[in-house]
């Protein structure tokens, strides 16, 4: 650091010297334009009078550049503003050391004062400016000898953050390339000059201007371009066959800075045909803000995005719960660099294990719960679907009613479009749990609210990590099927949603994005193979290989019973519930409790919690009408009995007239579980 300070005292030191020899050279000259440089014409007084006004103006003239950071400017980058800065203080400086001689007497002819300021202002102007030039010489000349001819770039977007990218590309040696052309859509724009480089047209002349000026690389430099147009865009610069690099949407960018540094590769995130989701960040930060926060599954790709931003909203303490220890490793190391003031616990442990879950939630009491810990992979969970049961199902319940119990105020479940029709176990299994969080806010104090989502981008089992692996080992790309669709989002604006979510919720809610529109799969293929700089079927194949089990070709976010109803934020809608038989709900899902713990077959009792769940085509009936064990009767039949003296108490369901039958099921299922084995 005391290195990097004394080369600039040194540089500033040196700019000093050399305004003090323009200053008073330029004043010389200035006289001598004034007598025809002829210096037996110029009067004896005159130049006595230079003499004595000499040390007068240079200081005032330097007080007046370190008053205006004439000295604190990156030359480097110097444009139009710091020229007029330099002029100003010229000006000042000049009129207020003028004043000081008249008023002491040392008057001069009055075209030296014009010429003298013109002079200063343009010699130390071009001193600065000179400087700037040579140094892109020097970065030109080093990349062209060590990298051989830069690439000729294409700039798309001639307004204020394509000038800003446009004038750093001259100057830093952070981009190898020359700016060929610049495309706008803007038809004053266009056939004109936009910092010396050409206009050449709007988007329509992408391709075209690519092969006449045999660019290499595209610069989109529009931030503030709608979801549609960055897509369109992409489109046409994918068939070029360049290189393309993006700056960040405007609300990614959180601090509007606009740099070479911010540009980035193009990712297929920017094929979205969707606005940004309007979060209102103040209140999420005040709804967070000072309170103890819960994450389960803290170390996936949800839960470790949403342990990253709640961070960034001060809460008072944050705990991470996740089973797989390394990826609760990796967040919490990236949190306490990122956070080191940041209150953090992390903590390895199973929603399935009751007494585990208890102790977290008696120990740190957690105002605010986001449960993410789930299994989620589809064809996974059909091969083993009573571990979807007990992780997903029975994980919600016992982590829900901990909440109850031990007072937490939110509960935000993260759900999926899949449990919208649902047609596999997983889909099933998420339905069910927004089933209990609906059912569980009908009578605690607890405020349990659901969050349902499609696809995130660059998750964990997400299709476009395994395209780019395909694309990386040289293909094919295997799509299950050329028409499948489904909706997606990037991981930040899922998480937006959710804390967006628990912020609003009342209680009983199941939110929804609007996704905008649903995206192929083939399509999302296809432009990431371009994006990528290969042609689809000739550098890299595309194969179909078949809807795995339990898979469909589109997936909805609402089922047609629940409707939508409006937010105040219009990319957010609300799911109505939709009624359900609490007494028989409570009971069925004793039944699967059981069922999956003993390894019995559970599609059958997955039907009669979730009736539009389709059953996978060969299932057979019979496998699941099969007696279950005696445990399993007796609770069943228990379930539907007043529960003797010795029965737990819940008391959020006491009255004075004792519970009801459908509050005795719940009640019983509730605590049924809390007396197994506290670990399936």
């Amino acid at each position: 650091m005391k290195v990097k300070d004394t080369q600039k005292t040194i540089r500033i030191l040196y700019l000093v010297l050399i305004d003090v020899i323009l200053i008073n050279y330029m004043n010389l000259l200035s006289l001598m334009m004034r007598f025809d440089f002829r210096f037996s014409q110029v009067p004896r007084q005159y130049l006595v009078n230079l003499g004595r006004d000499a040390l007068l103006e240079t200081v005032v003239i330097l007080g007046v550049f370190a008053i205006m950071r004439i000295y604190q400017s990156l030359w480097q980058f110097a444009g139009t503003q710091e020229l007029l800065k330099i002029v100003w203080a010229v000006l000042v400086g000049k009129w207020l050391s003028t004043m000081i001689e008249l008023l002491i007497g040392n008057r001069m002819p009055v075209s030296y004062y014009v010429f003298s300021t013109i002079l200063v202002a343009a010699s130390i102007g071009g001193v600065r400016f000179s400087y700037r030039m040579i140094r892109i010489y020097r970065i030109y000349s080093k990349t062209r000898g060590e990298k051989g001819t830069p690439r000729n770039v294409m700039l798309i977007g001639a307004g204020a953050a394509g000038s800003i990218i446009l004038r750093e590309i001259k100057a830093s040696s952070e981009v190898h390339g020359i700016v060929r052309c610049v495309i706008d859509d803007d038809p004053r724009k266009q056939q004109q000059f936009f910092h010396g480089v050409k206009v050449v047209g709007g988007r329509e002349m992408i391709e075209e201007a690519a092969k006449a000026y045999e660019i290499n690389e595209i610069i989109i430099a529009i931030p503030s371009m709608s979801g549609q147009d960055r897509k369109e865009i992409i489109n046409r610069c994918s068939r070029t066959g360049c290189k393309l690099r993006t700056l960040p949407a405007i609300f990614q960018m959180v601090n509007g800075d606009v740099s070479v540094s911010r540009l980035r590769s193009v990712e297929i995130e920017d094929l979205l045909e969707r606005e940004p989701v309007d979060i209102r960040s103040e209140q999420v930060s005040g709804y967070v803000k000072d309170k103890v926060v819960l994450v389960t599954g803290g170390g996936g790709s949800i839960g470790s995005e949403l342990c990253r931003q709640i961070a960034c909203n001060h809460p008072r303490q944050l705990i991470i719960f996740d089973i797989y220890e390394n990826n609760a490793y990796d967040i919490q190391n990236e949190l306490r660099e990122k956070h080191p003031e940041l209150n953090l616990v992390v903590l390895i442990g199973s929603v399935r294990n009751t007494n585990r879950v208890e102790s977290v939630f008696a120990k740190y009491h957690p105002e605010i719960v986001y449960h993410a810990a789930a299994h989620k992979h589809v064809p996974l969970m059909e091969d083993s679907p009573n571990e979807a049961v007990k992780n997903n199902v029975l994980g919600t319940l016992k982590t829900a009613e901990m909440a109850d119990r031990y007072g937490t105020k939110k509960f935000v479940l993260i759900s999926t479009d899949k449990a919208v029709n649902p047609t596999n176990i997983m889909g099933a299994s998420k339905r069910i749990c927004e089933m209990i969080v609906q059912q569980m806010n009908l009578h605690s104090k607890t405020n349990y609210v659901a969050v349902r989502f499609g696809n995130v981008l660059g998750s964990n089992g997400s299709v476009i990590p395994l395209f780019k692996k395909q694309i990386e080992n040289g293909g094919p790309i295997t799509i299950t099927h050329p028409d499948i669709i489904r909706y997606f989002m990037t991981i930040p604006e899922a998480v937006s949603l959710v804390l967006q979510a628990g912020a609003n919720a009342k209680g009983g809610e199941i939110f929804v994005l609007d996704m905008g529109k649903p995206v192929k799969i083939m399509d999302l293929a296809i432009n990431l193979i371009r994006l990528s700089g290969l042609t689809p079927y000739e550098d890299i194949d595309i194969q179909f290989v078949g809807l795995r089990p339990g898979e469909k070709l589109y997936e909805e976010m609402l089922m047609a019973e629940e409707g939508l109803a409006e937010t105040a934020n219009q990319k957010i809608k609300i799911g109505k519930p939709i009624p359900i038989d609490r007494q028989k709900f409570w009971h069925d899902l004793r039944e699967l409790e059981k069922a999956a713990i003993s390894e019995q077959p559970i599609h059958g009792l997955m039907k009669r919690l979730v009736p539009e769940y389709v059953l996978p085509a060969n299932y057979q009936e019979s496998a699941d009408t099969a007696s279950l064990d005696g445990s399993a009767q007796e609770a069943a039949a228990a379930a539907a009995e007043p529960l003797q003296s010795d029965a737990p108490s819940n008391s959020h369901l006491n009255s004075e007239h004792g519970p009801t039958a459908v509050e005795t099921a719940m009640i019983w299922a509730e605590s049924a579980i809390s007396r197994d084995a506290s670990e399936y």
